[in-house]
């Protein structure tokens, strides 16, 4: 037996008495940061360039972010030349505040702040570590040694802000492992840190808590978080921020957690890029929250634009099963499922609901820009909901129940044969030579004589080739098709019957087509052959069915 799992310590819960954040629901969006161009970046094997560091920006201020994090100016020359374009170039709007990264280092702090010159709008980001891991393993310091680097950070920080008074200027402070910290030491740091900067009420601080490493189940971090709140000072002078990343694969649950329990500000990225298993993924927390009755205040109606901006400018794919924007995820391929969204999306055209309501479907794919086309496809595990769906959006096809379990049939035989995933073009190919059957009958001509006072049948006087031979006859009926049917019958000596007939329009143009099922009973009524005709004409397409249906019967 493995025993690898002893060499782990549990993390230790948080001891809170009466914890509310469990009784809370998340009402509002908080302030989103995106930090892609800086914790998304440092995580490419191949970093961002200038190029894809600007489409980057522009993607996020087009998504309407409001704090973009934009680099770590004193880490390398590529970083600060791009924080100097985008001031000096005029490409920061003015509603947008751009946040910096620095280390508490003297020269690191200066450079910052040197880049920042001419900027608007920008947040000073200083971090340390605090970790006791990283205290003991690390730098080898003591709990006070490792306050002072985060109050002396600090201090160089507030010394030098008047370099920057032509500009509003907000400052944000990250211990950094906040996971890994003692809860009252990490409040004693950030304690020390509001009080050198003179936070107030009127100008409050960022305490960003992160977890830069994910350690505990969701519910202890949202213990961590209103721990925190709870015990800081003065909580009115904090604006109180999560930076989860998703080392446990919980990140999405801890933020929205984290929010229940007091925070109002996350930083994250697009789909999840970062550190390791990456940072939390504001997409899917957006969209989460846009699901939920509630406005993230960010623009996800063009997907497949983030995913085309993320993959050039990250040079990483976006998971086809990515929750809400990949390739898959709006797909049924289960018959049953299939089956079911048909009739939710029949429901909602129905009822003209104004709520969505659709099985499977937890958002409205045209929400992210994407087309309903794509919900359903067609494989071995597919059933007939999936075929018809597909006929009828493609190609505005509605066959009868019945024929819908003809013709899945034989899909399905050719998608167990090849094991593939079968294109509407295969559906049409497979529906074209199933109820469009040409030959050994042939429609030539018809003419109709409609009803008058003295009888209510018409008359339908038609030209029908049959193995290569051609035939007129006269027939009547209560209507063209049934007079039609009954010359076919008794000058060709079929015996069938004409159980049922369907009509839809394919296109509401001037040239609109028509198409037309019918259903033939023969051998006693126990046996059906449908047959469908396509024409311009609304009384040509049903009599082409019947020609089709036939051509089945000699078949």
């Amino acid at each position: 037996m493995n025993n690898s799992h002893t060499k782990y310590n549990p993390y230790p819960p948080v001891k809170i008495d009466d914890r509310q954040w469990p009784n809370r629901v998340i009402t509002k969006a908080p302030t989103w940061c995106s930090v892609d161009l800086r914790d998304g970046n440092q995580a490419l094997v191949e970093p961002m360039d200038s190029i894809r560091k600007m489409r980057m920006f522009k993607q996020l201020v087009k998504m309407g972010f409001k704090e973009i994090e934009i680099g770590f100016p004193s880490a390398s020359d590529t970083d600060y030349n791009f924080v100097r374009e985008l001031i000096v170039d005029g490409h920061i709007p003015y509603d947008v505040t751009v946040q910096v990264l620095t280390q508490s280092r003297k020269p690191l702090i200066l450079k910052t702040i040197e880049s920042l010159k001419g900027c608007k709008n920008a947040i000073v980001h200083l971090y340390n570590s605090t970790s006791t891991l990283q205290r003991e393993v690390v730098f080898k310091e003591t709990m006070q040694g490792v306050k002072k680097i985060a109050t002396d950070g600090a201090k160089i920080i507030f010394d030098n802000l008047h370099k920057l008074e032509n500009s509003n200027i907000k400052l944000q402070y990250s211990p950094e492992s906040f996971t890994g910290t003692e809860l009252p030491y990490a409040l004693e740091v950030c304690e020390a840190v509001l009080d050198v900067w003179k936070a107030t009420k009127d100008k409050p601080v960022i305490i960003n808590l992160p977890a830069t490493v994910e350690m505990s189940t969701p519910n202890i971090h949202a213990d961590q978080i209103e721990w925190m709140g709870n015990n800081f000072t003065d909580r009115d002078r904090v604006i109180l921020s999560l930076h989860p990343h998703n080392d446990r694969g919980t990140a999405i649950a801890a933020t929205e957690l984290g929010l229940m329990a007091g925070a109002n500000r996350v930083e994250g990225t697009l789909f999840g890029n970062g550190e390791r298993t990456g940072n939390v993924d504001l997409i899917t927390l957006g969209l989460n929250m846009l699901t939920q009755g509630i406005d993230p205040k960010l623009d996800f109606s063009q997907i497949n634009e983030l995913i085309e901006t993320a993959e050039f400018c990250n040079r990483l794919p976006v998971h086809e099963r990515h929750p809400y924007a990949g390739s898959l995820v709006h797909t049924a391929f289960s018959g049953s499922h299939q089956d079911a969204i048909r009739k939710g999306m029949d429901n909602l055209e129905k009822t003209k609901s104004e709520k969505w309501a659709v099985p499977y479907l937890p958002i409205d794919p045209a929400d992210i820009g994407r087309t309903y086309e794509a919900i359903i496809r067609v494989n071995s595990q597919s059933g007939k909901g999936g075929t018809a769906w597909l006929l009828e959006t493609d190609y505005h096809i509605k066959l009868p129940k019945k024929a819908e379990v003809e013709l899945s049939s034989k899909v399905q035989k050719i998608a167990d044969q090849t094991g593939r995933e079968i294109t509407s073009d295969v559906i049409w190919k497979t529906f074209s030579e199933n109820f469009l059957i040409k030959g050994p009958y042939e429609l030539i001509d018809f003419k109709v004589e409609g009803a008058n006072r003295e009888s209510n049948l018409e008359i339908i006087n038609a030209t029908v080739s049959f193995k290569d031979e051609t035939f007129q006859f006269s027939s009547q009926g209560n209507g063209p098709i049934s007079a039609f049917v009954n010359g076919i019958r008794e000058n060709f000596d079929l015996k069938f019957t004409l159980e049922d007939f369907g009509q839809n329009t394919r296109s509401a143009t001037s040239k609109a087509e028509s198409a037309a099922y019918v259903e033939l009973k023969f051998n006693d009524g126990k046996d059906s052959i449908f047959g469908c005709g396509i024409d311009t004409s609304i009384t040509v397409a049903p009599i082409l069915a019947v020609i089709s249906a036939i051509n089945k019967i000699d078949k």
